[in-house]
C-alpha cells in the first residue's frame, strides 16, 4: 500500500490524515496516511527516513515549510514565490516540491462565491502564510494591499510582488471588499493593533481554523458588522487536494470532506425574562441544545459567562416565572 504523511511539530492536532483518507475512500485509492513528527532541527533525517522506507508523498506542515524548500531539488513556481514548500512529490530526477496553499485558498473562494477580480483585499501579517496565498491571489487579479507591525517585512514581499501596497498594522483605512487574517496573533493570545471598524460591510477570512468555524478573528468580524465571515478549514481541505492530485493523478471532491469535518453548532435559545446569576442582566441569557435535545452550555452576551455542560450536572437558568 503507498505510504504518504504529513510531518510538523507539533503534529498530533493534524486533521491532514482524515482528509486523505475521506479521499482515498471517495476516489477508490488504497493508501495509508500518517503523522510525523520531527524534532526542531531533524527535518532532512526524518524526510529521508520517510522516503528511504518507501513513502510516495510527504505533506509539510509549521515549521518546516522552509526545510522542505531548501532540501527539495525542484521546485513549483507557487513554491518558489512562497520560499516554502507544503507538498513533497518524489519523480525519477529528485523531489519536487509544491506549495498548494494559495490554490486551496483560492478554491475556498470559488465555494463561497468570493469574487477576486477587482476586488479591494486587505491582508493582515506579512509572514510565512501570506508569502504563501498572494501569487494565486493577484494572478486572480485581487487589487492587494498587506498591512503588518514592521511596514519593511511587507516591502520585502513588493520584491517578489511589486503590485501589492505596504501599510502600517495601525493606521488602515476602510473601505475593503475582503480582508483575510494571516497573522498568529490569536494562537499567541495577542491583541492586533488595529481599528476594527475597517471589518463593516467587508467578507472577513481567517486562516485559522476551527472545527466548528469559530475563530476569535472572525468574532471580532461579526460585532463589527462584517458582511460575512469563513474559516480556514476549506482553505485546509482544497490545499489537501491539490496535494491529492500532485499525487494520485486524480482531484477529489473537497466540499462533503469539508462538511463532514464540521461539527454542527448547537441551537442557541434565549430565556424571556431570564436574569443572569453572573452579571444580573435581564433578556440576556440563552442556553444552547444539540442534536438529541439536550442542554450543552449556558451563557450571557452582556457579560461574555459561557459555561458548558459535563453531562453529569444539570444547566439551571434563573427564570423569575419559573
Amino acid at each position: 500500500m503507498d505510504r504518504y504523511a504529513v510531518i510538523g511539530n507539533p503534529i498530533a492536532h493534524s486533521l491532514s490524515p482524515d482528509i486523505h483518507a475521506a479521499f482515498a475512500q471517495q476516489t477508490g485509492h488504497e493508501i495509508e496516511y500518517t503523522r510525523l513528527f520531527a524534532e526542531e532541527h531533524a527535518f532532512v533525517e526524518e524526510a529521508e527516513r520517510f522516503f528511504d522506507a518507501g513513502g510516495r508523498g510527504l505533506n509539510v506542515t509549521a515549521p518546516f515549510k522552509g526545510d522542505a524548500y531548501n532540501w527539495v531539488a525542484q521546485k513549483d513556481l507557487l513554491a518558489e514565490e512562497a520560499e516554502a514548500v507544503n507538498t513533497i512529490v518524489p519523480r525519477s530526477d529528485g523531489f519536487h516540491g509544491c506549495n498548494t496553499d494559495g490554490l486551496g485558498l483560492l478554491r475556498d473562494f470559488e465555494r463561497l462565491n468570493w469574487s477576486l477580480e477587482d476586488a479591494r483585499l486587505l491582508i493582515l501579517g506579512a509572514g510565512g502564510a501570506t508569502r504563501g496565498i498572494l501569487g494565486p491571489l493577484l494572478r486572480a487579479r485581487a487589487i492587494v494591499s498587506v498591512a503588518n507591525r514592521t511596514v519593511s517585512k511587507v516591502t520585502d514581499l513588493q520584491g517578489v510582488h511589486p503590485s501589492i501596497k505596504a501599510l502600517p498594522l495601525d493606521n488602515i483605512d476602510s473601505g475593503w471588499d475582503i480582508v483575510i487574517n494571516a497573522t498568529s496573533a490569536a494562537y499567541n493570545a495577542e491583541q492586533l493593533p488595529f481599528d476594527p471598524a475597517i471589518l463593516l460591510d467587508t467578507r472577513c477570512y481567517d486562516l485559522a481554523y476551527s472545527r466548528d468555524g469559530e475563530t476569535a478573528f472572525l468574532e471580532s468580524a461579526r460585532r463589527e458588522g462584517a458582511l460575512v465571515s469563513a474559516d480556514g478549514l476549506g482553505m485546509l481541505v482544497f490545499q489537501a487536494a491539490e496535494a491529492f492530485k500532485l499525487w494520485r493523478g486524480v482531484m477529489p471532491e473537497g466540499e462533503p470532506v469539508l462538511d463532514s469535518l464540521r461539527t454542527k453548532k448547537p441551537v442557541r435559545r434565549f430565556i424571556a425574562g431570564a436574569i443572569c446569576e453572573q452579571c444580573g442582566s435581564v433578556d440576556t441569557s440563552f442556553i444552547e441544545i444539540d442534536d438529541s435535545n439536550e442542554v450543552v452550555a449556558r451563557g450571557c452576551v452582556a457579560c461574555n459567562f459561557y459555561e458548558t455542560a459535563d453531562g453529569e450536572r444539570t444547566v439551571n437558568i434563573v427564570d423569575p416565572k419559573g
